[in-house]
């Protein structure tokens, strides 16, 4: 078979193509991102900083609390970057407390809901309240997604199973589980295809390659663009030249660790 040698303008040509495949392949995978703006810590500079890079990105959410739902709505507005209203505090929140939560969350504009299952439940294996509890918040939620959160680092597999489950029989249609391999294959077991399973506290391209190869849908970070960045990083390197794909100008600064 006679080798077939490209032109000089069919090289260009290809190569152009090959960067630009690359680059849509990483905007789809930063796409999967969701920015984490829930900590206490997140006051009105931090959720804009937020925000803004969420935009910048175009990443699939924001999850932020309860007080700040509204103010991410309109830092968000205009882009397809969704808000994510965390419900029920530290867990122990009585069912109704969570009910108005949600309700409050859906009128002020969140997009996706993000409950923080009753913890001592969760451990007791008090599968009927779960259940009721996911059901109920699942009705308070209207239409919008609801997505069970089982992130705790308190929690062990057999509880992640344990709330995997009740999100099933609930109706949820996902659960969020620490960024860990083996947790994410776990509540994949435990749900049966009936729920996606996001992961979170992502901190680096490697671990979100690793989680999507796992089968996380979704994966949740404090750290957005210093994940971009190492995406764009590897892209150039496996390419063997820096042009191979165009790092936005606002990642070529040092990111933030913190």
């Amino acid at each position: 078979m006679e080798n077939t040698v490209l032109s000089a303008a069919e090289a260009v040509e290809y190569g152009e193509f090959k960067r630009t495949k690359r680059e849509a392949e990483i905007a789809a995978s930063l796409r999967k991102l969701i920015v984490d703006a829930s900590r206490r810590e997140t006051d009105k500079f931090a959720l804009r900083s937020a925000c803004e890079g969420a935009r910048k990105l175009n990443v699939h959410g924001v999850l932020v609390s309860p007080v700040n739902v509204a103010s991410a709505r309109r830092l968000l507005e205009g882009s397809e970057t969704y808000v994510i209203g965390l419900v029920g505090g530290t867990g122990e929140t009585l069912i109704p407390v969570k009910k108005l939560e949600t309700k409050t969350a859906v009128r002020q504009g969140a997009r996706e809901i993000r409950l923080v299952l009753c913890y001592s439940a969760l451990r007791a294996g008090n599968a009927s309240y779960l259940k009721k509890e996911v059901k109920k918040i699942r009705r308070a939620a209207k239409k919008l997604p609801l997505i069970v959160s089982l992130e705790d680092h308190s929690l062990g597999e057999e509880e992640i199973a344990r709330g995997t489950k009740a999100a099933c029989e609930g109706g949820a249609q996902a659960v969020c589980v620490r960024g860990e391999v083996q947790l994410v294959l776990r509540a994949m077991r435990a749900g049966g295809g009936k729920v996606r399973v996001d992961a979170a506290d992502v901190e680096n391209a490697e671990q979100y390659r690793s989680l999507v190869k796992a089968g996380a849908s979704l994966s949740q970070t404090k750290q957005p663009e210093r994940i971009a960045k190492e995406m764009y990083d590897a892209a150039s390197e496996e390419a063997g030249q820096v042009s191979a794909v165009r790092i936005p100008r606002d990642l070529l600064k040092e990111s933030d660790p913190g």
